[in-house]
């Protein structure tokens, strides 16, 4: 047993009053003249003993009575160790996506926040974060109607951030037992659980708001499968981790309904489904599925507005056949000029300027091409048979310290290609062995830091660069190469221009960074806004010379599609969706040791384990018990 105010125990030496009263009352005796002395004896004997028997019971209850008193204001108790410890605690609450899984009663999200409210101590100070709040050291009445108005999100912290998170909010105390408890349904993605064990001085806990298995479908992504002039061939590849063989697929144009078909799993875990939409519309698309599980997932966004035309400019002598086949008309804007009648003016209107075996680089040209490069736009250096190379160098030099030395004269065969640049990324689907390779009769040595897309037979580069700069190693002319002929070329001089222009894709995932560049200029004060029907905002941009460089990092906050404005005035559109890492469902083990699941019993057995048994109001009974029996004695024996 222990005691509130044990200082208060010195009061039992008051015991020691009544004990002397009790000894050492004096009385004063009266005479009484009897005739008889024989019943004289008698009555002195009788009364002595009655007075003795009631002196002693006095003195007991007088001193139960001081006793029971002092007990009673010390305030004993009995409790454990960490009953009696200073506490700091912080909780967890995971707000992403997966917490919205449904179950019997409800989203795990809504009843943890229900249980949370419903059981945590109404006088305990705390500390709770989530995903994108923090509320910093509270009792639940300041947080209650916050705490009823969350909702989830994307947002996402692993577990590692969710600890150095949780640590920050921790006094420097070093007596107080700290406590951070964890709630959320404990994906994998989150991270390794066992990291917790090097936690120091920290109680880690782990709840779990329920162990059912949630099922879900969802809709992973959207892409154009094929392309012709007449239509659009789009894919749109579902996920379950349901035993479900069908559901039905819907494609919306604009809220309208302009496709509808089912998802065929047949025991698979994914299903692509097709639709057929016409080449030349604007579609402000979305996918939807009806599903009970998850209900972020069952939509999906994409657009497909009518495409801008890349500038593409050839500058040089040589034949530029190949391409024209290649910068076609539907989606570039192709011009070409001779050297001696260009227009350096131009330049900086173009996107991206290819130098078709130009001998000697003009100084002027390769100062034209330095400021295209570094307002945006691309260039691609072809150089001549016996072209200059110092000129060459002049503006080779500036990117990725490209460098052309010494003109090797030996034929010498194409034989590597990085399927991993980005000029012929997705162009493989496998690895090909009997591919016919191109070659040249003589080329150039060709020293660079840059990435390198195609190499000869010994590794030397062919073609190399990146978005800004490309360069080959040799003339392509017909007398020179057979490169014209294979079919490598197409993939990298029309990448080459789809790469100059960051045109907005398909769709974008949110928090992810995304850069799209317009083809316009913006007048002075002019700025590009991205709105929808219920959010506006002011995305980071770059304005060039020809164009606006946009990034999206921090915003939009959901999923949706957006119109992309210059002074009120839709130019294009552009689709955000959510990242679909939380329809995985796939969770983590939790250590047996510090797991609860449900918050309802973490409260209780918390409340058990820190529980104070209080015997105060025992003790101020039985001291009115003692007061009663003393009043009793004093009435009954005379």
């Amino acid at each position: 047993m222990q005691f509130k105010y044990p200082e208060l125990l010195w009061g039992l030496l008051l015991l020691v009053i009544p004990i002397l009263i009790h000894l050492f009352q004096l009385r004063r005796f009266k005479k009484t003249p009897f005739t008889n002395v024989k019943f004289l004896k008698q009555v002195v004997s009788e009364s002595r003993k009655s007075s003795l028997l009631k002196k002693w019971l006095l003195l007991f209850t007088r001193m139960g009575l001081l006793a029971a008193l002092v007990l009673a204001f010390a305030q004993p108790f009995i409790a454990n160790e960490t009953a009696l410890q200073e506490k700091e605690t912080v909780f967890y609450l995971d707000d992403s996506f997966s917490m919205k899984g449904q179950t019997e009663n409800g989203s795990l999200f809504k009843n943890a926040i229900q249980d949370f409210i419903k059981y945590v101590p109404s006088d305990q100070r705390f500390t709770l974060f989530t995903n994108k709040q923090v509320f910093k050291d509270v009792i639940i009445k300041d947080i209650q109607n916050n705490l009823l108005n969350l909702s989830v999100g994307s947002e996402q912290l692993g577990i590692s951030e969710i600890i150095l998170k949780g640590k920050t909010f921790f006094t420097d105390n070093a007596a107080a037992q700290k406590n951070l408890v964890l709630i959320s349904d404990f994906q994998r993605q989150m991270g390794d659980l066992s990291i917790v064990d090097s936690t120091n001085n920290i109680n880690v806990q782990f709840i779990k708001p329920s162990n059912a298995i949630i099922t879900n479908t969802a809709i992973d992504t959207v892409f154009i499968a094929e392309r012709s002039i007449d239509n659009i061939e789009l894919v749109a590849r579902l996920s379950t981790n349901s035993e479900e063989k069908t559901i039905p697929v819907s494609l919306y144009n604009n809220d309208k309904l302009i496709a509808k078909t089912a998802a065929n799993f047949d025991g698979n875990k994914k299903a692509d489904v097709q639709f057929t939409i016409p080449a030349n519309d604007s579609i402000l698309g979305k996918v939807t599925i009806m599903d009970t599980g998850l209900d972020y997932d069952n939509q999906f966004f994409f657009n497909i507005d009518k495409k801008l035309k890349i500038k593409v400019l050839a500058i040089g002598n040589s034949s530029i056949d190949y391409l024209k086949r290649i910068y076609t008309d539907d989606e570039f804007s192709f011009t070409s000029s001779t050297l001696e009648q260009l227009n350096y003016s131009t330049i900086e209107n173009q996107d991206l300027v290819v130098l078709n075996e130009i001998s000697k680089l003009p100084n002027s040209l390769i100062t034209a091409l330095k400021s295209l490069s570094a307002n945006g736009g691309s260039f691609v250096l072809i150089p001549a048979i016996n072209g200059d190379i110092t000129s060459y160098n002049l503006l080779a030099t500036t990117f990725n310290g490209c460098q052309f030395t010494n003109t090797i004269s030996q034929e010498m065969s194409i034989a590597n290609v990085k399927t991993a640049h980005t000029l012929f990324r997705n162009v493989f689907d496998k690895q090909v062995s009997d591919f016919q390779f191109p070659s040249v009769q003589e080329h150039f040595k060709l020293k660079t830091n840059a990435s390198v897309a195609l190499a000869f037979q010994n590794n030397e580069p062919f073609l190399v660069g990146s978005q800004k700069a490309y360069f080959f190693a040799a003339a392509i002319s017909s007398n020179n190469s057979n490169f014209k002929n294979s079919p490598l070329i197409v993939p990298a001089f029309y990448n080459m221009g789809m790469n100059s222009l960051k045109l907005p894709p398909l769709y974008a995932t949110i928090g992810n960074h995304t850069e799209i560049e317009l083809p316009i200029t913006l007048q002075q004060d002019d700025i590009i806004k991205i709105a929808n029907d219920t959010n506006e905002f002011i995305p980071k941009q770059r304005v060039l010379p020809n164009k606006v460089q946009v990034n999206f990092i921090e915003n939009p906050k959901e999923a949706g599609i957006f119109r992309i404005l210059n002074n009120d005035k839709t130019i294009r559109h552009i689709s955000f969706n959510n990242n679909r890492k939380e329809s995985e469902l796939v969770y983590a083990e939790l250590p047996n040791d510090n797991s609860n699941t449900s918050v309802s019993n973490f409260f209780l057995e918390n409340q058990k384990n820190n529980a104070i048994n209080e015997f105060w109001k025992w003790f101020a009974i039985l001291a009115l018990a003692f007061v009663l029996i003393e009043t009793a004695l004093q009435r009954i024996i005379k």
